[in-house]
């Protein structure tokens, strides 16, 4: 059964074998945890049934990872998978229990395989929430994005329709840009784009119209962003 876990004091901890030693270590720096503990409005909806068809995860395997914490606490080889759904990280132990940092506030990035998640502020709405994104570029201006993953609720059968399960369903992902230490916004449209630029908005708007720079699309971006860093 998966245990969510609030991680909050780094405490130190020693045991046998590089591999055993750094699960301990991450287990260790939870100074309590309790079992299926649910935050209220800190998190996107937890779903932990087995029965649904699709992932939630970016990947199902695990794979060996870096944590960073803002501590400046680092572990090593250690066993993760991103939980897009539930925008957590989950880890797991030798002993093949599967746990979720549930309090991601100290973690600063997770490193797992090719993907870097930094774990930063952005904008909802009106509120300024946390979560986890990948990567992209980085500099005064950043670029991220968040993969996205919808849960479909079950149907049942009806007059020409089989029943059909609950499922989750992968979509494209979306992506945010990040100047300085500000929250990160969401890019979807270019009006999107001539809205968050409040310098060097001349040269930005005509570098937009020149490039045909689409919010979609991770290439365009990415030089938006180079162009933006170069000024």
């Amino acid at each position: 059964m998966k245990k969510y876990v609030s991680l909050f004091i780094i405490l130190l901890f020693s045991s046998a074998g590089l591999y055993a030693q750094s699960i301990y270590d991450l287990r260790n720096a939870i100074d309590f945890f309790e079992m299926n503990k649910i935050s209220k409005g800190e998190h996107r909806n937890r779903l932990t049934e087995s029965d649904i068809e699709g992932s939630p995860y970016l990947n199902d395997e695990f794979t060996a990872g870096t944590i960073y914490t803002y501590q400046k606490i680092q572990y090593n080889d250690i066993p993760l998978r991103y939980n897009i759904f539930n925008d957590e990280m989950e880890f797991q132990t030798p002993d093949e229990q599967i746990l979720a940092i549930a309090a991601p506030e100290i973690v600063e990035k997770a490193v797992v395989g090719e993907n870097t998640f930094s774990n930063i502020p952005y904008k909802l709405g009106n509120k300024v929430k946390r979560g986890y994104f990948i990567l992209l570029t980085e500099g005064k201006l950043s670029l991220y994005a968040r993969p996205e993953v919808l849960y479909q609720k079950p149907k049942e059968a009806a007059a020409y329709a089989e029943p059909e399960p609950a499922k989750f369903i992968k979509r494209p992902d979306t992506y945010y840009l990040r100047l300085n230490q500000e929250a990160a916004v969401k890019i979807e449209s270019k009006k999107d784009l001539e809205n968050f630029f409040t310098d060097h908005q001349s040269q930005m708007e005509s570098f937009i119209k020149k490039n045909k720079i689409k919010p979609g699309k991770e290439d365009k971006m990415t030089e938006l962003v180079e162009y933006y860093n170069s000024l």
